[in-house]
């Protein structure tokens, strides 16, 4: 097998297609050839050495969806030829190794590009409104960094969810395509006083739900649009990891509630079960969709990595093999 591996920190260049050992499938893992595989932010700290706990070496990527070419000892739930996708580390190769209780069947209806562009930010999103947060119909949503593919994901639950729903973006074109994706208004967080507009829209109620992944930079505007009572789902820090506030959140009984579906307790057997019960069910109706800003071949992965870093895409860019 082939895949980008990482021996030392640093650009794009570290990322090297190279030959490595073929995989075997151990007890609850699926041997599966990569069709396409999706680019997250995390994955550009990941290269450049940024990363909590990224070891070294490495291979790149973290979700995919491909067809299944061997099960492990134990393995009933898939079988030698069913489409697959998840996520699972080292996803931009030829072949990658998929734990059982990280698959998800890939709906007839759908692509292998729609299925790499769903794990990562699906799942974080359904994690973070649906079980995190607890979003209920008619609560007032506010989504961070919208355009990601976590934001656009969240922007779709929210509104099947029957919430009214706001976004922020660092820039204008990224707004007018939230509101073009269903989104009730979106914001420009480099531009906009957020606090004052969220008060405006809401007439002074305020976000029941937010969800924060920029972090330093946007606390503050974030925690002074809140509600009384409301959440807010912490997973992400793009824009500074420091944040501080005011205790005087306690008198509005803000919660806040951080989070990763890497390591939460309640990720497998709540989230999980509940994505493939409710949401592969609404992926395969076409309700839900996944949202592909750009597909590349798998040899583009330096461009694929300037574009994300540029910030200028909606949704997913996903790497395809020949």
């Amino acid at each position: 097998m082939f895949g980008y591996r990482v021996a030392e920190f640093g650009d794009v260049d570290v990322m090297r297609w190279v030959e490595l050992p073929d995989p075997v499938p151990g007890a609850g893992e699926l041997l599966v050839r990569v069709h396409a595989s999706g680019i997250n932010f995390a994955e550009t700290r990941m290269r450049a050495g940024t990363y909590s706990g990224q070891p070294l070496p490495f291979v790149m990527g973290m979700e995919s969806a491909g067809v299944v070419e061997a099960v492990g000892p134990g393995v009933t739930e898939y079988k030698v030829g069913d489409r697959v996708f998840g996520r699972a580390r080292g996803s931009h190769a030829t072949h990658v190794l998929f734990e059982v209780l990280h698959t998800l069947p890939l709906p007839d209806s759908m692509d292998f590009v729609a299925g790499a562009a769903i794990p990562v930010g699906w799942l974080t999103a359904w994690h973070a409104v649906m079980t995190v947060a607890r979003a209920r119909p008619g609560e007032r949503v506010l989504i961070e960094a919208i355009a990601s593919s976590v934001g656009s994901a969240a922007l779709q639950i929210a509104k099947w969810q029957n919430c009214w729903v706001a976004g922020t973006a660092s820039r204008d074109d990224k707004c007018a395509r939230a509101l073009a994706a269903g989104a009730d208004a979106a914001y420009n967080y480099k531009t906009d006083d957020l606090p004052t507009r969220v008060m405006a829209d809401t007439g002074g109620h305020g976000i029941d739900v937010g969800l924060m992944t920029i972090g330093e930079e946007t606390a503050r505007a974030l925690f002074d649009s809140m509600a009384y009572e409301g959440r807010i789902a912490m997973y992400g820090s793009t824009g500074g990891r420091q944040v501080c506030f005011s205790l005087n959140i306690g008198i509005r009984n803000l919660q806040l509630l951080a989070m990763s579906i890497s390591s939460s307790a309640r990720f497998v057997p709540e989230s999980m079960p509940s994505f493939r019960k409710v949401a592969l069910p609404l992926f395969a109706s076409g309700r839900f969709k996944a949202v592909v800003d750009t597909v590349l071949p798998m040899s583009e992965l330096n461009r694929a990595h300037a574009m994300v870093d540029s910030r200028t895409h909606f949704g997913k860019i996903v790497l395809v093999n020949d």
